[in-house]
């Protein structure tokens, strides 16, 4: 019974959080010991990121650029248009959400990256996405090694 519960719990992190160029990003983990499969090194995580325009002009989301690290070694390199197919448009005070997902081969990783905006004039804003860890808790010691 203590197992069943164990697998059914989501092990939520409190948000890491950066601010570039009046956009503030904020992404909170989330380890899933249900769908993760120790035995096959396969480790699942949920990030939600909030995305937030405090500045003064209107931007919208073009380009994400993901780094993804298992353990202590890179294990991919995102590099796409947009987030979950959209290309979102924030006037000054909009507020962006979205959850996405990522598995990694070993019990602790992390991942950091940048978006691209482009603001009303034109301008191209490089915008930190916060590093944060992918961290394997709530699962017996005896599975994870």
């Amino acid at each position: 019974m203590a197992r069943r519960e164990l697998e059914t719990k989501i092990i939520e992190y409190p948000p890491y959080v950066a601010i570039t160029h009046g956009v503030k990003v904020a992404v909170a983990p989330a380890f899933h010991p249900m769908q993760s499969e120790p035995s096959r090194d396969l480790y699942m995580f949920t990030y939600t990121v909030t995305i937030e325009n405090i500045g003064e002009r209107a931007v919208q989301l073009l380009n994400r650029h993901w780094i993804v690290f298992s353990g202590e070694r890179q294990c991919a390199d995102v590099k796409g248009e947009g987030v979950i197919g959209e290309q979102p448009t924030l006037l000054p005070g909009d507020v962006y959400r979205y959850t996405s997902g990522t598995s990694i081969t070993e019990p602790m990783g992390m991942m950091w990256g940048t978006y691209t905006f482009q603001s009303e004039n034109g301008e191209f804003l490089y915008v930190e996405i916060p590093k944060f860890d992918l961290i394997c808790s709530g699962l017996p010691e005896a599975l994870i090694n």
